[in-house]
């Protein structure tokens, strides 16, 4: 079976003294595509790094909610003219977060709409962050209107109800390891009502370790547990979903 790991941050310090076992070990697994999600400007330079060292990366660049009191005031002009440089870039990490304490929602929107804008206007595929904000979410994306490219929604946690909002405004649905726990009351009526061509499969590594996988950090290719699982909750087969999602990830990012 082939994978594609949807979103995954293979830049963070924490995956780089062993980056390269790390790689294998995908590989190993059939993991032979995954999209690197820059977050902030101090870690989209070692996303380039990282591209250029292995093969089968997409790259994204964008300012996660959680690092925007630390950008830069030129960090709009250089987000643009990296992915100007990097015509097969797409813009994430970015979005909403409400579930994070001293937020600044103004600001927080501001920076969300700008990279958008950029989006829209530089024709790529965006990944979204979202956490306790699905309604205002929403909002926005109607506020702001088309993305040409379409949208990738990460980690999903929110309802069928949510997903099917999402996917009639050109969303992508992923979903991570999160989907193994317990408590995940809401990851089987999600999962099932994604359509075939929306639902891709993600670790969102080195966090969210799924419950069947070793620790301590999560790893790409832990993306076979995330499809183990989605899999049982979709009621297919491993090999029949594998080919799926790979497909419509493939479409998502390519060019």
């Amino acid at each position: 079976m082939k994978l594609f790991d949807s979103h995954n941050h293979m830049q963070d310090e924490r995956l780089q003294p062993d980056l390269t076992q790390v790689m294998n070990r995908a590989r190993k697994v059939g993991v032979t595509k995954m999209a690197i999600k820059g977050c902030c400007e101090s870690d989209w330079p070692r996303v380039i790094k990282i591209a250029e060292s292995y093969e089968g990366i997409y790259m994204a660049f964008g300012l996660h909610p959680w690092f925007i009191a630390e950008r830069s005031p030129d960090w709009l002009s250089t987000l643009e003219n990296l992915l100007m440089q990097y015509p097969q870039a797409s813009v994430g990490e970015i979005g909403i977060d409400h579930a994070t304490e001293d937020r600044d929602d103004a600001d927080q929107e501001s920076v969300f709409l700008a990279q958008l804008e950029i989006a829209r206007r530089l024709n790529r595929p965006v990944s979204i962050h979202c956490r306790r904000a699905w309604g205002r979410l929403i909002e926005l994306l109607d506020e702001f209107g088309e993305l040409p490219r379409g949208m990738l929604i990460h980690c999903f946690g929110g309802s069928a109800e949510v997903a099917a909002e999402l996917m009639k405004r050109g969303g992508y649905i992923s979903f991570s390891g999160s989907i193994t726990r317990p408590n995940a009351r809401k990851a089987g009526p999600a999962i099932r009502s994604v359509s075939s061509d929306r639902l891709l499969l993600e670790t969102d590594a080195p966090d969210i370790l799924p419950t069947t996988a070793e620790g301590p950090l999560n790893e790409p290719a832990n993306l076979q547990f995330v499809l183990e699982k989605a899999a049982e909750l979709r009621s297919v087969s491993e090999e029949v979903l594998a080919e799926l999602t790979f497909a419509n990830t493939s479409r998502f990012f390519s060019f």
